[in-house]
């Protein structure tokens, strides 16, 4: 039975789990901003010791690949490969709003439509849009919300919006079938559930050539020299 580690860098929470097959073994997380890079080793160590294994024994490392946080995918993903490599075990890579559509699936008892959110800028959400058993409506785009948002697919059923980014929409998405969840994040708890499938299908990622799925590039403005009179 497979033994997967599990980490989830992609929003201001930072988690990691172990499960064996389907069953959580362990699992920490810190919800403290911008912690990532000083906090993920440690929780890796400390959930190995809670799990009662060496890291030695796992089978796989399971990510969540974003869009997300640049910063937290990049310390998440170069995480994750340095113990591919290290260990000469499998990388297993999931969408992070798969991820929370996951989470989501089970609590959705009114059988509403799924629209995980993560913050991007200003009104700019990464989502995508699911149906109840999670088949895909919709698939993972930027998207610049206003008041006409999924307003064709709100005529026809509720959609249930949540995730980092679902907060700010909530006055503009006014429309009657549109309901709000706060505070729901992404856990490596669902990575490592999710992962468990993939390695029995063998659905892995190049892990020389794994990257995070950033969606949108990353641009770093140069400063503007000052002219001289």
């Amino acid at each position: 039975m497979s033994l997967i580690l599990s980490l989830e860098t992609s929003t201001t929470v930072c988690s990691v789990a172990i499960h064996r097959g389907q069953d959580l073994l362990a699992s920490s997380e810190v919800h403290i901003e911008q912690s990532h890079a000083s906090k993920l080793a440690v929780l890796i160590d400390e959930i190995k010791r809670l799990a009662g294994i060496e890291l030695n024994e796992l089978n796989a490392i399971a990510i969540s690949s974003g869009p997300g946080s640049y910063t937290g995918l990049r310390i998440g993903t170069s995480t994750a490969k340095g113990l591919c490599y290290a260990l000469g075990i499998p990388l297993i890579s999931i969408n992070t709003l798969e991820i929370l559509a996951y989470q989501m699936r089970d609590v959705n008892i009114s059988k509403a439509f799924l629209c995980p959110m993560i913050d991007a800028r200003r009104m700019e959400v990464y989502c995508l849009l699911t149906d109840d058993k999670l088949n895909l409506q919709q698939p993972t785009e930027a998207k610049v919300i206003d008041a006409f948002s999924f307003s064709d697919q709100l005529e026809n059923q509720p959609i249930i919006f949540f995730g980092n980014g679902s907060a700010k929409c909530k006055n503009v998405i006014t429309h009657r079938n549109a309901l709000f969840i706060m505070d729901i994040y992404p856990s490596a708890k669902q990575v490592g559930a999710m992962a468990n499938q993939k390695f029995l299908d063998r659905e892995i990622e190049d892990v020389s050539h794994a990257e995070p799925f950033y969606l949108k590039e990353f641009l770093i403005k140069k400063p503007v020299a000052n002219k001289i009179a």
